[in-house]
Parts: C-alpha cells; sequence; structure tokens
C-alpha cells in the first residue's frame, strides 16, 4: 500500500492507498521539530484503528509547503515503511504538466499536486481554491498545465490577525451566523468573516473567469472548504480528496507500483 503525504503550514495529512481505494486518512499538526520515531507511534495507533500496520505500507510519496519538516518525514519512510520516499520538486520527478508561470520553481508543491489532482478528476480549465493557512486559487488549464493564480491570507490566519491585534474582539466560530448585519459583536464578526469570505471567492472567480476568457470549472479543497459547502453558487465541486489524488497521479506517473 501506498502512503501519501501532504505537509501544509498548520496540518499535515497521511493518506493511505490500498490500490483500489483510500483506506484512511489521517492529520496531525505540522511539528517540524517532531522526528521520526516520535511520529511512528502515533501513526501506528492510528492505522491499527482502520484494520492497518506498518507491513501493509510498500510506498510513500511527500509533498511539502515545509522544507524542515521532510528530513524526519523522509526518515519514517525508509525506517517504518521500509521504502524510499517520493518527494514532490526532488530527484527530477515527472509531475506530467507544465508549470507556465514566468518563475516555475517559485510554485509550491501543493499548488502543482492539486493542478494534477484537480485535471485527473475533472479536466479542464479549471479554478481550484484551497482553503488552508492560505487560501490559494490555481488555474489549470485545458491541457493541465499549471497556469497561474491568486494567494491571500486563509480564514483562519485572518481571523488569529483580528483577535490578536484588536485588543476587545474574541476569537469565534467559522458559521453563518444566520444574517449579514451583527447585533452583538460575535455575530458581527461571524458574518464579517463568513460572509466576507463568500463575497471574496465569489468575486475572484468571476474576475478570473473574465480575464481567462474561457468556461472554467471551480474545484473547493482544504480543511476550511467544507464550512462553505453549498454557499457557493460558483464553485461546481467541494472535493477533500484533490491533493491525495493528485499526489497518487504522480506515483503512477513516475513508475510507483503496489
Amino acid at each position: 500500500m501506498l502512503v501519501a503525504i501532504d505537509v501544509g503550514n498548520t496540518n499535515t495529512k497521511f493518506s493511505v492507498w490500498d490500490g483500489e481505494a483510500w483506506r484512511a486518512q489521517w492529520r496531525i499538526s505540522t511539528d517540524t521539530s517532531r522526528t521520526a520515531d516520535e511520529y511512528a507511534p502515533w501513526l501506528y495507533q492510528v492505522m491499527q484503528l482502520a484494520d492497518l500496520s506498518f507491513a501493509d505500507l510498500s510506498a510513500c510519496i511527500i509533498s511539502t509547503v515545509v522544507p524542515q519538516a521532510l528530513f524526519n518525514l523522509r526518515n519514517l519512510s525508509r525506517r517504518y515503511v521500509g521504502a524510499e520516499p517520493m518527494v514532490i520538486g526532488e530527484g527530477g520527478l515527472d509531475l506530467g504538466i507544465e508549470v507556465r508561470i514566468e518563475k516555475p520553481r517559485e510554485a509550491g508543491a501543493d499548488r502543482l499536486v492539486n493542478a494534477v489532482g484537480a485535471f485527473v478528476q475533472y479536466g479542464g480549465p479549471a479554478i481550484v481554491i484551497d482553503s488552508g493557512t492560505a487560501t490559494t486559487f490555481d488555474i489549470v488549464g485545458a491541457d493541465g498545465a499549471f497556469e497561474g493564480g491568486v494567494i491571500l491570507p486563509g480564514i483562519n490566519l485572518s481571523l488569529q490577525a483580528l483577535h490578536e491585534h484588536a485588543a476587545r474582539l474574541p476569537r469565534v466560530e467559522i458559521r453563518d451566523p444566520g444574517c449579514v448585519i451583527g447585533y452583538d459583536t460575535v455575530s458581527a464578526m461571524q458574518s464579517g468573516i463568513y460572509w466576507g469570505s463568500i463575497e471574496m471567492i465569489e468575486g475572484l472567480c468571476r474576475r478570473i473567469r473574465d480575464e481567462y476568457g474561457k468556461p472554467m470549472k471551480t474545484i473547493a479543497t482544504g480543511g476550511v472548504a467544507s464550512l462553505f459547502e453549498g454557499a457557493f453558487p460558483t464553485i461546481d465541486h467541494f472535493d477533500q480528496d484533490i491533493t491525495s489524488r493528485g499526489l497518487l497521479e504522480i506515483f503512477r506517473r513516475n513508475g510507483g507500483a503496489l
């Protein structure tokens, strides 16, 4: 079986593919100081809950936007999976797509993997919206190429900044307050972050489509996206497996076998 590891700035996602389907997926907070021997007991326990063990694993692929986390995850794969991992952006790994931006090396591994995963499932042209520590809008061409996008602070990051830099504003839950006009501080903040995020995403998608000049599918993914499911008329698909699917496809394109 394959373990696909997606390292984000806030969380790291582990997904296990058994050759036919995703058997299990788990998230753990991203911590660059966590060693391979600290990852192992946690992974051992959650795999047991899914009737899996290290003996079931035979391959590993890693995508990370946190370079400092790679050393320990590489060691985790070597020691406990018994395999040298494929790493996005290293060792001449072929993503199978063209990167059509001015400085291709600057494209984040997560954005490229999302482009692959979205194109495999939905085709292109497409906008892939990934809501995490940052919110990214990635443009996938008709042929699957990565063609650029938009990056802005994520919803939780915006809320954290608001709480930390405004002395009397509390932390609030992200949810639909049931109104646009807030009649107390909490509902006013919830309205701002919920409806403000919706309008921002709708507005940017509209501007992207106008500038691109062609019909585009819109796919939303990431840990925060599910909070807005059903609220966006402009989003065609909510899909939490975009990144895992992209990693699986890149594994296959580079001769990976189970």
